[in-house]
């Protein structure tokens, strides 16, 4: 039991992240200046009072002060070990603290409360075994540290609080646990909290011993197997000297496995070479696992399995039929293939030169016409296996040759295993986003792919991990592109270009009802005959809610119709069987996204006003349509000269220019007011500024735009063109027409103006198309003015707009 007894004022000595109980006796030094303050005070006090100095020591942890301190009385002051000035100090008894109070000296005081124990004389029978416990366990600590004295004077403690209080010496108690035996006032609740304080740091000190003992075993056993080892060695050499070559081991495993296998004579050399040095090489050498690693490689590698090409030669183009709508470029890419191939089998030309006839094709298209489906259709048409490799993003050249076999985790390239994962030395490698692949300081892969892709040397190409020929002459090689400049011109060279321009307003139509739809009602767990989409319905999803040269956001609209379809079928509001017609669309998946301007009110259309032309341009999603507004400014703001907004390239400036000086020219031939030309700025702008534009195809529509400005007669809104301008008014050829004339036809355009050199390109545009189109091939821009512009009113030229 604890009570309280008189008040004390004392001064206060603190102790910063340190605690002393009653009966430690401590050294402090008197450099300290807290220290020193106190223990000047107090001797201050001593002065007029008999007995030695007293002080209170307070433990201050984060400059916060306990709540109890500890009576301590100042036996000696000396010097210390080092030689510092010091102070020996007793710790007498707990007091409590109260209010801060005023005394002699720099210290600060404070009254405090002594804190008196009581403890019978006679131990109840559980705190005696409390004291045995406590005993025992501070006993077999101090042996394991060697500490014979102190096990002694253990002993021969009897007092339940003192025996508390000598936990306070223990070096393994953190600051706050003594702090909580300093605060502990009743005897044996402060014994039992040493006494479990004890246990836990001897069960955390025992499994710290049972941890150290199992790695010191561990690495005796590593010593004793690493000489085992050694000896054994030893032994198997001992033995192979007398018995010869007819031990069993690993690497006789290994010699047999490759003398076993169908290998090209250069390939078993090598991997003979390398079973030798694995015969040589150490079990403990790191390269005996790299030489194991490349073997196995080379052992799965289907050297000369090869799959018989199927050369019906219209079955296949039923497959490529089937399976595809349009392209038919590719079909019959792949037809000639197989057909020259067939001859070349039936008149014994296989292997010509060490070459085989395989081939490489890119097909640069937009997003979403079947690049990617593509290739595994041209697998099955041929009876071949299909591997597809996916490039887009790929920054490392051995990511393409593979890497050093002394680099960790060494690989060989994509290519090796592509040819791996097929099973064949003539698949379909469908090289996916080749026009995705970067360069950094690790090299440029597609600089690697330059040999892979060479029909007249990828017959010998070499992996660097395997570095031995491997002969990918027999491969098709499909590569997939969106933008054909991204390409490197070298790359670009060594494999036959496939356009693929996009797709009709027919062809998606029977795409989606062929393909698409199919697909897409089973992914929405609905029948056949449960939803029927009328050929009108898909017809407007194609031309209205969709505009594109795929057929990706067809197949989302799709997938969102019969999700909404079957979403009404389970909450009750719609019955099934269903059909779907053109009428239903807006009720199921809103407003159509892409009106043609010729469906809209004349007074909206963006040519109701002059200074606007329709031009036609190309993307990296196909064609697509291109306004250009034109206006002048107010002459009175002084603004002269030409300004050009919309985010353009060099070129397009530059095509810009050349429009401007053709009309200053030529503006009295063309009956136009040039006189405003020079007084006043003009401004062209392109819509759509936050995409970056560039090319000179736009020169014709700058110019028409800038005419109709001038003359204030309005261009045709039926009417796209496109065309380079030269300054003496010439109209030169371009690229992407097949792709721009699609474009016109997606949205509305009846006529469209060509140059007279690009009406060789529309052999390539399909009949369907040309048919809805009014094509006109020119020379001259004079031509376009005629054909593009409106003819003025009652012979009144309206006022020209004015630039804000």
């Amino acid at each position: 039991m604890a009570s309280t007894s008189a008040s004390l004022t004392l001064p206060v000595l603190p102790l910063d992240d340190e605690v002393v109980l009653p009966g430690m006796v401590v050294p402090l030094d008197l450099n300290d200046t807290d220290v020193r303050a106190a223990v000047e005070a107090a001797q201050a006090a001593a002065r007029s009072t008999p007995g030695k100095p007293q002080v209170l020591l307070v433990p201050r942890i984060d400059g916060t002060y306990a709540s109890t301190g500890v009576l301590g009385t100042v036996e000696q002051v000396g010097r210390l070990a080092d030689g510092d000035p010091g102070a020996l100090i007793r710790g007498r008894g707990r007091v409590k603290i109260g209010a801060g109070t005023t005394g002699p000296g720099a210290a600060l005081w404070v009254e405090g409360t002594r804190v008196e124990e009581t403890v019978p004389d006679l131990l109840p029978g559980r705190v005696a075994d409390l004291v045995k416990e406590y005993k025992a366990l501070a006993t077999s600590w101090l042996r394991k540290r060697g500490a014979w004295q102190v096990v002694d004077r253990v002993q021969q403690i009897d007092d339940v609080s003192a025996l508390a209080d000598n936990s306070g010496y223990s070096p393994f108690l953190s600051v706050e646990q003594k702090v909580e035996l300093l605060e502990t006032a009743d005897p044996v609740a402060r014994l039992k909290l040493a006494t479990e304080q004890l246990r836990e740091h001897l069960a955390e000190q025992d499994v710290a011993e049972s941890i150290a003992k199992d790695v010191q075993e561990g690495v005796d056993k590593q010593q004793r197997e690493f000489l085992l080892r050694r000896q054994l060695e030893a032994v198997r050499k001992e033995l192979r000297d007398l018995k010869g070559e007819d031990g069993e081991e690993e690497s006789d495993d290994y010699r047999a496995r490759v003398e076993a296998a169908d290998l090209p004579e250069n390939v078993r050399e090598a991997a003979l070479k390398e079973v030798e040095k694995l015969e040589r090489s150490s079990d403990q050498s790191p390269e005996g696992g790299w030489i194991r690693t490349w073997l196995d490689t080379v052992l799965e590698l289907p050297w000369n399995e090869r799959t018989e090409d199927a050369y019906d030669i219209r079955g296949a183009q039923a497959v490529l039929d089937a399976e595809h709508a349009g392209l038919e470029d590719v079909k019959e890419r792949i037809t000639e293939y197989l057909a020259v191939r067939k001859r070349r089998s039936d008149r014994g030309l296989g292997v010509v030169g060490g070459r085989r006839g395989g081939a490489v094709l890119a097909l640069v298209g937009p997003p979403g016409v079947g690049k990617t489906s593509l290739g595994e259709s041209v697998a099955h048409a041929m009876g071949r296996k299909f591997v597809r490799v996916a490039l887009g993003g790929v920054r490392d050249e051995a990511e393409i040759r593979g890497h050093r076999r002394t680099y960790v985790g060494a690989l060989p390239g994509r290519i090796v295993r592509a040819i791996k994962e097929a099973g064949s030395m003539n698949p379909v490698v469908l090289l996916d986003e080749i026009d995705k692949v970067g360069s950094d300081f690790r090299g440029d892969p597609a600089a690697a792919l330059l040999e892979v892709l060479d029909p007249a040397q990828n017959h010998t190409f070499r992996d660097h991990y395997l570095e031995v020929e491997l002969d990918l002459s027999d491969v098709v090689f499909l590569a997939t592109a969106n933008v054909l400049e991204a390409i490197p011109e070298a790359l670009l060279d060594r494999m036959e270009l496939v356009r693929l321009d996009g797709y009709t307003e027919d062809e998606k139509v029977v795409i989606a009802r062929d393909h698409l739809l199919p697909r897409q009602l089973e992914r929405a767990g609905l029948e056949k005959d449960e939803v029927v989409l009328d050929e009108s319905a898909l017809r407007r999803l194609a031309g209205e809610y969709t505009r594109e040269a795929g057929v990706r956001n067809l197949e989302r609209a799709v997938a969102r119709l019969l999700r909404k379809v079957a979403a009404q079928h389970e909450l009750g509001d719609r019955e099934l069987p269903f059909t779907v017609t053109d009428a239903d669309l807006r009720g199921l998946i809103g407003r159509p996204h892409h009106v043609p301007e010729s469906a809209q009110d004349p007074a909206e259309r963006r040519t109701a006003v002059p200074g606007v032309a329709t031009g036609l341009a190309v993307t990296g999603a196909g064609g697509d349509v291109l306004y250009v507004e034109a206006s002048l400014a107010d002459p009175e703001t002084g603004a002269a000269g030409l300004t050009l907004t919309g985010q353009l390239g060099d070129v397009m400036k530059e095509s810009a220019q050349i429009a401007l000086s053709f009309l200053r020219s030529h503006g009295a031939e063309l009956e136009l007011p040039v006189g405003d030309l020079k007084d006043r700025g003009a401004h062209i702008h392109f819509p759509a500024g936050a995409v970056p534009k560039d090319g000179p195809s736009a020169g014709v529509t700058m110019t028409t735009a800038l005419a109709s400005l001038l003359s204030g007669r309005l261009v045709r809104t039926d009417v796209a063109m496109t065309g380079e301008v030269s300054l003496t008014g010439r109209v030169l050829p371009i690229g992407g027409v097949k792709q721009k004339l699609l474009a016109a036809h997606r949205a509305g355009v009846t006529t469209v103006i060509i140059p007279k050199r690009n009406e060789a390109d529309l052999d390539d545009v399909p009949a369907e198309v040309l048919e809805k189109l009014d094509v006109h091939a020119v020379t001259d821009v004079r031509q376009v003015l005629e054909l593009a512009l409106t003819p003025a009113t009652n012979g009144a030229v309206p006022e020209v707009p004015v630039a804000a």
